[in-house]
């Protein structure tokens, strides 16, 4: 078995080669002058079960490309089977038509995935479990929900915990959280009057006097987050914190987040820890490795991999 990386995420490829106790695989991804990637393999990989850990997040670009070259000079170096996890897997929330003429970009990608020679793909929270559809290679879509149960069940008194949805099309995944913590369930009903704008209009359920914990799978402009927990302390929730598995957090939204009334943002490292997040004092990271690390291990070893979703 090979284990290896990109640009995209060095921290969480290290974490998880040192779960394994497996190096990464020496190789050299790097740019020439006019920005093309280059890629180079430094050790034999022929008839070998090799891993890419790259997640296509910012810059999107950039990172998706460096996936599919490695993939292409890991075929083309005779490996056996090449396996690409992408914990955070970029274009998900471009799974549909949304209006006239837009693309299926999530298609797309899962269309160059499988063109570029990769054999399975394992990945964690889809924007949309039938993305999973996409592809015409085994897929793997593992949940971070186990790993935020936990560390929920460390942090917060059971007793005094509601586990909220910041929309309606999030109800499945908060509902499932609550379930797993005994906890009841509210609902934010907000409505989006253009991309990357929210509006709450409505909360269903009664959160006064609970520490309210919101729970989604992409913080990307933080709005959603800040006005939920804006509306929620309005209602008479003792505290806001969120879950959410992917911080992609652009365009100044550490700072916002960091500025508002949540009392916490806690997010996984399936995205690269920036120097904002770094700097938001109410942002924790909680780590991925162990998970994404065991599914590797099992995916190799031809074990099941569907326990690590419970």
């Amino acid at each position: 078995m090979k284990l290896v990386t990109g640009n995209s995420n060095p921290a969480l490829a290290a974490a998880v080669s040192d779960y394994l106790e497996l190096p990464l695989t020496d190789c050299t991804v790097r740019r020439f002058n006019d920005n093309e990637i280059f890629v180079e393999i430094h050790e034999n990989v022929r008839g070998e079960d090799v891993f890419i850990l790259q997640s296509t997040s910012f810059p999107a670009n950039d990172n998706l490309m460096e996936l599919l070259i490695i993939a292409d000079a890991l075929h083309r170096s005779s490996a056996r089977r090449i396996t690409a996890v992408v914990p955070y897997f970029g274009y998900a929330r471009q799974d549909r038509k949304s209006a006239s003429r837009t693309p299926i970009s999530a298609k797309l990608v899962a269309n160059l995935i499988t063109t570029a020679g990769i054999n399975r793909v394992i990945t964690l929270d889809l924007h949309a479990a039938q993305i999973q559809g996409f592809f015409d290679i085994p897929t793997d879509n593992l949940y971070g929900a186990p790993v935020m149960v936990r560390d929920i069940q460390k942090h917060y008194k059971k007793g005094n915990v509601m586990i909220v949805s910041p929309d309606v099309g999030g109800v499945a995944r908060a509902r499932a959280t609550a379930q797993r913590i005994g906890a009841d369930l509210a609902i934010v009903d907000k409505r989006r009057p253009r991309a990357g704008v929210s509006e709450v209009m409505n909360i269903i359920g009664d959160v006064a006097g609970h520490d309210c914990i919101l729970i989604d799978d992409i913080a990307d402009s933080g709005g959603t987050l800040v006005n939920a927990a804006d509306a929620l302390l309005k209602a008479g929730a003792t505290s806001v914190s969120a879950y959410v598995s992917h911080g992609v957090l652009s365009n100044g939204a550490a700072e916002r987040i960091g500025g508002s009334k949540l009392r916490e943002l806690v997010i996984t490292d399936s995205i690269a820890e920036t120097d904002a997040v770094k700097a938001a004092q109410n942002i924790r990271r909680i780590s991925i490795a162990p998970l994404i690390g065991e599914a590797i291990a099992r995916t190799a070893s031809e074990q099941s991999v569907s326990s690590l979703l419970h």
